[in-house]
């Protein structure tokens, strides 16, 4: 599946605006920390998988930057399942 330039934006601000990173009772959007282009390329790469796929791929592949780069983890061990199905959500209308 080929999704243009201005389909991949979109993502990326949807992402943006509505999945975010879960630190205790803080709520930190992806758009904040600088990773919403990383998960939307990401999240592309294997849209021809289906939505689920897509996202969890995606999230596994996306590694966050703790302590100034002293320690990487996948965003999937920051995120909540919830906040997976929301991506799952964005990502369902560029796989069919």
């Amino acid at each position: 599946m080929t999704i243009d330039s201005n389909q991949l934006r979109d993502i990326q601000n949807a992402i943006s605006d509505r999945i975010y990173i879960q630190i205790e009772n803080w709520n930190l959007y992806l758009g904040d920390a600088g990773l919403s282009q990383k998960l939307a390329i990401e999240c592309k790469a294997n849209l021809d998988n289906g939505s689920a796929v897509a996202a969890r791929k995606a999230i596994e592949a996306v590694q966050v930057r703790l302590g100034g780069g002293n320690t990487q983890l996948p965003l999937a061990r920051l995120i909540s399942s919830a906040q997976i199905f929301e991506l799952e959500e964005i990502l369902d209308p560029y796989c069919r």
